[in-house]
């Protein structure tokens, strides 16, 4: 199967077919150094983007530098990957015409503060590259720190009683 890399309306450039594909086809292999989750992090501390992908439960990634790495993401993809004995494919799940981008479901799990902000243009678009479980565990983290701030906001804004003054005291314990 013939992939060509050429600019891309999802992301500056993507990774194309030059021929058809069947579903169940695998397109490409995600390649590259493997790293532990901390080493990668270290290594990409100052890098705006990264091709990392998370292995098993994420605690190792292949830092990508291959034809796959160019495969954008979609909430409406052509393709999914899947893991086996350690290798990742990415594999057609429908027939995919010639000239067409191959995408895949990012579903991101990790990333810190970034929006990660999804541009695949898909009618049902999520919005974001982030899994759907991601974004509900972010939306919970949101709904609690809000939670907690306006119930700090309402301590601090409780009045407090007035003073009590010597003569007001001297009032009270002689009634």
């Amino acid at each position: 199967m013939a992939l060509i890399i050429r600019s891309s309306a999802i992301h500056a450039a993507g990774c194309y077919t030059t021929a058809a594909v069947r579903k169940g086809t695998r397109v490409a292999e995600y390649t590259g150094p493997r790293l532990s989750k901390n080493e990668a992090d270290a290594a990409n501390e100052e890098s705006p983007i990264t091709y990392l992908f998370g292995l098993g439960d994420g605690s190792v990634v292949i830092d990508g530098h291959c034809m796959a790495m160019f495969i954008n993401h979609s909430c409406d993809p052509n393709c999914e990957t899947e893991e086996i004995k350690g290798r990742v494919w990415i594999r057609a799940i429908r027939k995919i015409e010639p000239g067409e981008e191959i995408t895949y479901d990012y579903c991101l799990y990790d990333g810190g503060d970034d929006e990660a902000t999804c541009n695949c243009g898909a009618v049902l678009c999520r919005g974001t590259m982030y899994s759907p479980q991601e974004i509900r565990r972010r939306k919970a983290v949101a709904k609690k720190v809000k939670k907690k701030k306006t119930a700090t906001r309402r301590t601090r804004t409780k009045t407090l009683p007035e003073p009590r003054t010597k003569d007001v005291i001297e009032e009270e314990n002689a009634a």
